[in-house]
């Protein structure tokens, strides 16, 4: 007599549940590895992260999240409507002159915040629309404004301030306008050039590049620091990531985006590198010199906007300055 627990359809039906056990074993499985590999690759990016933080005081998530936002937005500006890059330039501007001068007053400067915004940062960057010879005569008269508006407010004051202490407010107000909307006007006077918004994407990316490539081979690797008086953090083996960062975006983006030789757009990323390099390291002279880590709290991640800025600005100089001298070659 036959058993009916062995019939030909009932030890077909236990193989497909052997066969469905197995595979939800599997896949069990592999959810389980998947949650695994996902759980060690959070525990490795927070301890990457405690390292970046514990060498620079940065929060690397912060800092990714509102840089790729920042990068975009001036991205896409720069890449579909070049002149929307006003739209972000100006405000970013305003801010950065806020909080120079915020840390200025905080560390006992007389410096003027209104007339810094209205006669420095306004004038001079309105003053870039304008042909060469305007904008640098509108610049001298910015800063003999800033100067004789700044001494008058002290005769005016009468509070026995001492000489040499005038004197510093009176460069300090100067440095200000000269530091961020001079350089800043030289973004835009570059932006008016036939094709110079690829040349701002050019200077900007090499500038990121030279950044990204320093923390990332000084926190792997800086062991010798480079001017532990001004800059604690800052390596030569971070110099070493930089050059070689910026080098490669240079070559690209010069060959493929500005048509240019290699050559020439490697000079153009070691230029910027070093002008990012001195400008990193003279805010950092000046923020040690007032006492303070950062000039703000405005950006999660990363401080002040000048905090950010303060490798882009002097880079506007050297871009400005190879456009005129390279672009002709982009055109052969």
């Amino acid at each position: 007599m036959t058993d009916p627990d062995d019939t030909p359809s009932t030890r077909a039906e236990a193989r497909r549940n052997t066969a469905d056990s197995s595979f939800q074993s599997h896949a069990r499985s592999a959810r389980d590895e998947f949650e695994h590999q996902i759980e060690k690759a959070r525990a490795d990016f927070e301890q990457a992260n405690e390292r970046i933080i514990a060498r620079s005081g940065r929060d690397l998530l912060a800092a990714i999240g509102i840089g790729l936002l920042i990068g975009a937005a001036v991205l896409a500006s720069l890449v579909f409507v070049k002149w929307l890059f006003i739209i972000i330039a100006i405000p970013a501007v305003m801010l950065a002159v806020f909080e120079f001068v915020r840390a200025l007053q905080a560390s006992g400067r007389r410096v003027d915040l209104i007339a810094q915004e209205i006669a420095a940062a306004t004038v001079m960057l309105a003053a870039a629309f304008l042909d060469d010879t305007s904008h640098w005569v509108v610049i001298y008269a910015a800063v003999a404004f800033l100067v004789v508006y700044r001494l008058l407010k002290q005769m005016i004051a009468r509070d026995g301030r001492r000489y040499g202490e005038v004197i510093g407010d009176v460069l300090v107000s100067g440095l200000v306008a000269l530091y961020i909307p001079l350089l800043s006007s030289l973004a835009l006077v570059l932006l008016r050039q036939d094709g110079g918004e690829y040349w701002l994407i050019a200077m900007i990316a090499i500038t990121v590049a030279s950044d990204t490539g320093a923390s990332a081979a000084g926190v792997a690797l800086g062991r010798h620091p480079m001017a532990p008086r001004i800059s604690p953090n800052k390596t030569w083996e971070g110099f070493g990531g930089a050059f070689l960062a910026s080098a490669i975006v240079a070559v690209l983006i010069g060959m493929f985006v500005l048509h240019l030789p290699w050559w020439a757009s490697l000079v153009i990323g070691v230029a910027i590198l070093g002008t990012a390099t001195l400008g990193d390291l003279g805010e950092s002279m000046i923020k040690r010199d007032l006492g303070i880590k950062d000039m703000s709290s405005a950006l999660p991640g990363h401080g002040g906007l000048l905090d950010r800025l303060d490798s882009i600005l002097p880079s506007t100089v050297p871009a400005l300055a190879l456009y005129f001298l390279f672009s002709p070659l982009g055109s052969m």
